[in-house]
């Protein structure tokens, strides 16, 4: 009898991968590693407050809003707490935006060689009916000198920065998928071990896909160019899929293929997302996965960001999709950009005295 049938491999271990991957930063020293291990720490934690959220009481609204006007939910307080604890008391990170912070995280930490910038727990508002949220978290070298705080200069970084980036999606099972810049692999939790295990390595997102996620709801002040996208996929019949999570959205697609879509609308004209901590760093891992991203004319990654909560228009997924989805954006740019000015008024005669 084979004997290692008896007690077969449980797989490679989150802090087992990311120590093999070190050698793949030949200026860092373990700082970027240890870095991720204090993110994968909290994730933890913010999963288990999660998981007993209806047993006690840390659900529902906590009574006030964030910065971006947002009514916060006490799960969205512990997390941003959990978070900065974790980066604080690991001392790699010097400062940390969040999406729950209306100024600069200074973490004391002013050796540190990271910045970070955070969604703590994205998709709050769906909490309270049990459905799948998330964390999205993007990395950066620190561009002043170490020896004193963090400065905007270091956290208002291209996205094309970043060195690493990766989200949490806390549902049916809770996985952890990040990238440095080599690909794009993903971790499932194991409760009882209390370990993330490599178990979607080296992902790859479709080309193509059939499925379209955005928010219909507001169709009547999306531009003739998104409209028409919207349009196509419908012509196309592909299925339109919308949790309302973006980690949760954009891990179907991601996975799937597909696109997922927030324009600018009549409410929020320069889109609702927030370029530095959601939409860069899964621009970052979608093209590391063999995707897109855009803000429908440009690439996302790309955008000097101005001020820490900048938002932006989103598109993003399949690449052959997101490109489609530009095709009809710019035929919209073109035709306005061609369209006749306006007759002048022809002005009244004055009648003679």
């Amino acid at each position: 009898m084979d004997h290692n049938k008896l007690a077969l491999p449980v797989g490679t271990t989150l802090d087992r991968f990311i120590m093999r991957k070190q050698e793949d930063f030949p200026y860092a020293t373990g700082e970027l590693s240890q870095l991720l291990r204090d993110i994968a720490l909290a994730a933890k934690i913010v999963n288990r407050e999660i998981n007993r959220s209806g047993l006690i009481d840390i659900a529902g609204a906590y009574g006030s809003q964030n910065v971006q006007g947002e009514d916060q939910q006490k799960l969205d307080v512990i997390a941003n707490i959990r978070f900065i604890r974790a980066l604080r008391n690991g001392g790699e990170v010097c400062t940390i935006i969040s999406e729950e912070d209306d100024e600069m995280i200074q973490t004391g930490n002013n050796q540190g060689k990271y910045v970070v910038a955070i969604d703590p727990l994205d998709g709050s508002s769906n909490i309270d009916v049990n459905v799948s949220i998330g964390t999205i978290f993007s990395i950066y070298r620190r561009v002043s000198p170490t020896g004193r705080e963090g400065t905007a200069a270091d956290c208002l970084q291209p996205g094309t920065h970043q060195v690493a980036a990766g989200y949490v999606i806390y549902g049916s099972s809770t996985m952890l998928v990040y990238t440095t810049g080599n690909g794009v692999n993903g971790f499932t939790y194991e409760h009882s071990l209390g370990e993330f295990f490599l178990s979607h390595p080296d992902i790859i997102t479709p080309k193509t896909g059939s499925i379209y996620s955005i928010n219909e709801g507001s169709s009547d002040s999306f531009s003739p160019g998104v409209a028409a996208f919207v349009q196509h996929c419908k012509d196309q019949q592909f299925s339109a899929r919308y949790i309302g999570s973006l980690v949760a959205d954009f891990h179907r697609n991601l996975l799937k293929g597909g696109i997922y879509v927030y324009p600018a609308t009549a409410k929020n004209k320069s889109g609702k997302l927030r370029l530095m901590y959601e939409c860069n760093p899964l621009a970052f891992i979608v093209e590391q996965a063999g995707g897109k991203s855009s803000n429908g004319t440009r690439r996302t990654m790309e955008i000097e960001p101005k001020i820490p909560h900048e938002r932006c228009p989103f598109f993003i997924g399949s690449k052959e999709l997101v490109e489609k989805a530009e095709s009809f954006i710019a035929k919209d740019t073109e035709a306005c950009d061609h369209k006749p000015a306006p007759e002048p008024t022809p002005k009244k005669a004055v009648a003679a005295k």
